[in-house]
This record gives structure tokens, C-alpha cells and sequence, in this order.
């Protein structure tokens, strides 16, 4: 049996250095509505003081390399949960790149074949690659392969949407990206 073909290794490093902080990814978005909508959802999050208590000590660094474009609905709603969990976490530091900036990495994390945002790369300390989140909670992301499977798509967009008014809090997606940052963070467990 033939092998599989091997990826090149991508250097974590070079890509997250390479990333943009958030105020500069921000004030460059395309659309200044989407912007003002991301920053608005940013400051209205308030993250449970467990989530908040369990970032601020995480002790060692962990690098997120979040694909993501204003443009992007799911972009607008789970950029300001990782935005806020950075800030409520010295040690939790992310970079944002977009597709076209680095396609060798983004071709590594379509979604059923396809291309969607955001994704979010957990990295450790050493920049070692540890998880990967997005587009949407993974709940979610069954009820679209489920829609996809029956030929209903539009009846499973409408349950994500349902699904999203319900978690105003999004503590679906804090919960998902603390699991992350947690295996990130390990140090031997």
C-alpha cells in the first residue's frame, strides 16, 4: 500500500508572529459595521468567574492563531469570545491572519471540504499544535452535517440561528475554547 502524502511542517512560530493583535485586525476590517458589531459584542461579553478565574492563571503561554475575516457572520460571533477570554488571560495570546495570508495553513483546516471561518489553532508554549476550533460549536457543526446529509440545510441554519439566540451568553463557545486552552496548557497531565 502506497504511503500517505506528507504535509509540510508549518512553523507555528512564523505564522503567529506573523498575525495581526486584535485592535490592528480590527481597525483594518473591511466593512467598518462589522467592525463596530465585533467591538460591540466584544464589550457586552461577560465571561462566568470560573472561565475568567481558570484563565487568568494559566500558567504557561498559549498561542490561538485565529483564521478570521469581518466579513463572516460566525466571524462576528465568536471573535469577541476569544477576544474576551485573552483578556481575561494574560498567558492566552492570539494572533488573527486571514485566508489568503496564509493558504497553506488554511487548506489544512477546511470544514467537510470547505472553507469556512473562523478557525482557531491552540498552539502551546512551545508553539506545538494542540486543537483546532471552528466555524461554529461543534453541536452546531453536527446539526449542518446532519442538514447537508437530508438535503435540509436551510432547516439546520435555522436551528444554529435558534441555538445562537438561546446562548446569549455563548457559553457554548467559551466552554469548547477552555477545553482548548486547558490541553494547550497541559504540562505533562
Amino acid at each position: 500500500m502506497p504511503r500517505p502524502a506528507t504535509l509540510p511542517l508549518i512553523d507555528w512560530k512564523a505564522v503567529f508572529d506573523s498575525g495581526q493583535e486584535y485592535a490592528a485586525w480590527l481597525s483594518a476590517a473591511e466593512s467598518t459595521e462589522q467592525a463596530h458589531e465585533i467591538e460591540a459584542q466584544r464589550r457586552a461579553l461577560v465571561l462566568d468567574p470560573t472561565a475568567a478565574g481558570f484563565l487568568a492563571t494559566l500558567p504557561v503561554p498559549v498561542h490561538v492563531v485565529a483564521i478570521a475575516e469581518d466579513w463572516c457572520g460566525d466571524v462576528v460571533r465568536h471573535v469577541p469570545v476569544l477576544q474576551r477570554m485573552a483578556e481575561a488571560g494574560p498567558n492566552l495570546r492570539v494572533r488573527y491572519i486571514s485566508r489568503e495570508q496564509h493558504p497553506g495553513v488554511f487548506i489544512r483546516f477546511l470544514t467537510n471540504g470547505g472553507e469556512a471561518i473562523p478557525k482557531f489553532i491552540f498552539l502551546s508554549d512551545r508553539f506545538v499544535e494542540c486543537g483546532n476550533w471552528g466555524p461554529m460549536p461543534e453541536a452546531c457543526r453536527e446539526l449542518i452535517a446532519r442538514g447537508k446529509a437530508c438535503g435540509n440545510v436551510a432547516a439546520a441554519r435555522k436551528e444554529v440561528s435558534a441555538r445562537y439566540a438561546q446562548d446569549t451568553a455563548r457559553q457554548e463557545v467559551v466552554d469548547e475554547l477552555l477545553h482548548l486552552t486547558d490541553i494547550a496548557a497541559s504540562q505533562g497531565r
